[in-house]
């Protein structure tokens, strides 16, 4: 009886533009919750349970939602009072014209990009002239390619995201 009602309320994957903007939300939110807000809890409604993250530097970085939520619960905990990067802050931008979403048949989207990577810093005083204070500011710390496989809930009607490779990975350029 559950499977009849549950395949009644799956709804088909929706047309590309609105899929995208879908897609599009989800990736801040999952950037914002894993960088700036360090909230790797919200990540929970994100993810697909057998989610897999692969990086270039860091090899199989987790092979389960539960283990990367694990592994940013630590990383956040370590930013906090007393932690061993007490008051660390760094924050992922998309590269802006980097984006590409495209369909993967009728049950998911790849989405694939290029992001940055940044430090909040404390500019030492005298940076920008002689009555420069000094004070914190964004440092671009590296960049890196990447590639996510959303993939279509039918009976949630969104995506999640199933697997996340990352490489690419380099130093911010000096120039």
């Amino acid at each position: 009886m559950l499977t009849v009602f549950a395949a009644a309320l799956a709804q088909p994957m929706p047309p590309i533009a609105d899929a995208s903007a879908q897609i599009v939300a989800a990736d801040a939110a999952l950037f914002h919750a894993a960088f700036e807000a360090c909230t790797p809890d919200t990540l929970d409604d994100l993810l697909t349970e057998d989610y897999r993250m692969l990086h270039d530097l860091g090899g199989s970085v987790a092979d389960n939602r539960e283990s990367f939520v694990t592994g940013l619960r630590q990383q956040c905990a370590a930013r906090g009072p007393g932690g061993a990067h007490e008051g660390y802050k760094n924050r992922r931008l998309l590269v802006p014209g980097s984006r590409q979403i495209t369909p993967l048949g009728q049950w998911g989207m790849l989405e694939r990009g290029m992001h940055t990577f940044q430090e909040l810093r404390q500019r030492p005083a005298g940076t920008h002239g002689k009555d420069d204070v000094g004070g914190p500011a964004w440092v671009q710390t590296g960049g890196a390619r990447y590639f996510h496989v959303w993939q279509w809930m039918p009976e949630e009607g969104k995506f999640r995201l199933k697997e996340s490779i990352s490489v690419d990975h380099g130093a911010a350029s000096r120039g």
